[in-house]
């Protein structure tokens, strides 16, 4: 039974069975096309989580690598010297570690060379910190996508075939995929338009402990609905667009805070962002994001809304923003954007404005 991380609302309890452990570490087996005996991997995302005990520890263990065991993953130090002793060839990791082994590899001046293939997943990767990953190492990241619910993993892109940044790839082996509609969850969509992400395949958890009403509700006729806006291009190619829960409602136009925060985290200045809807008498909601700045970097309010709006439709640019020194995570580093509305609706409304 392993349990959902919560960051939209109460944490249910996923029942997987040996198969669906079994068969998504060799749909990730595949996917790799690791050397058996030969890799040195670096195990540095949480084990009680779906995505470190699959990727990080299964995976390992079934390719015969060695474990690189990181005990202070949050500390970029302890892993940037835990790949340059061991010689780290794979590593699965989330963006916030990514970013931190970048500035200690640059700051530190050291060799990252062995490492050969990356998986990032759990939060958006910009295409700015993959690039600037990629050219440090010489190793190659890989977007992908699960849910604690799949075992987890459901999309990756290729990790030596047509990769596509900022789009969660392609179904695994024996995994199927389509867009459906919002309204009923019945009618697939054509490539290209928005709508939920459902899921069918080996890896899928059985339902939730206890819940009989939540399962019916996840999993509806040997489909699993994930709760995630995406799209699918001519390729076949996903893009989450954001979370049903998250969607921000602004005079009746739908606005995905994942869309304004890959613009925000494309200013040179910003670091992380995480965008919500605030409460707002004339519009019903309104965008505010919240920003934690780069080191050794400025910008104003004024600049940054400035930057969105030249690249967002006007309903989506955030009317308010607020710098912060850090955002809320989860246990496995995921943004609590529950919280920052929790904070937000329990200020005074002068406040608020």
């Amino acid at each position: 039974i392993q349990y959902t991380g919560g960051t939209t609302g109460v944490s249910k309890g996923a029942m997987l069975t040996h198969r669906n452990m079994s068969v998504n570490v060799q749909q990730l087996a595949a996917w790799f096309r690791a050397d058996p005996g030969r890799e040195r991997l670096l195990t540095c995302l949480p084990l009680f989580h779906s995505y470190g005990i699959t990727v990080s520890m299964l995976f390992p263990t079934y390719i015969g690598a060695l474990m690189v065991l990181a005990l202070n993953a949050r500390d970029p130090s302890v892993l940037v010297q835990a790949i340059v002793k061991h010689k780290v060839t794979i590593l699965p990791a989330v963006p916030t570690m990514y970013l931190g082994i970048c500035q200690q590899a640059k700051k530190r001046r050291l060799d990252l060379s062995t490492i050969k293939a990356c998986v990032s997943g759990s939060a958006p990767l910009s295409e700015d910190l993959l690039q600037e990953f990629e050219q440090l190492t010489g190793g190659r990241i890989s977007e992908g996508f699960g849910l604690t619910e799949t075992s987890p993993l459901t999309h990756a892109n290729p990790i030596y075939g047509m990769r596509k940044v900022g789009s969660i790839g392609v179904p695994v082996p024996d995994t199927d995929a389509k867009i459906v509609d919002l309204e009923t969850g019945k009618n697939q969509l054509p490539s290209g338009h928005e709508g939920e992400l459902i899921i069918k395949g080996p890896q899928v958890m059985q339902g939730y402990w206890k819940e009989p009403d939540e399962t019916a509700n996840m999993i509806r006729d040997g489909w699993l609905h994930t709760g995630d806006i995406a799209t699918m291009d001519e390729d076949g190619y996903f893009y989450i667009v954001g979370r049903k829960k998250d969607m921000i409602i602004s005079s009746g136009q739908n606005v995905f805070p994942d869309e304004v925060d890959q613009v925000l985290m494309g200013h040179p200045a910003v670091l992380e962002s995480a965008s919500i809807g605030r409460p707002d008498l004339k519009k019903g909601e309104i965008v505010k994001s919240f920003v934690v700045l780069r080191q050794e970097r400025s910008a104003t309010e004024a600049e940054l809304i400035t930057h969105c709006r030249q690249q967002l439709a006007s309903y989506k640019v955030p009317s308010q923003i607020e710098f912060r020194d850090s955002l809320p995570k989860s246990t496995v580093l995921k943004v609590l954007r529950r919280e920052l509305r929790e904070e937000e609706v329990a200020k005074p409304a002068q406040l608020r404005s």
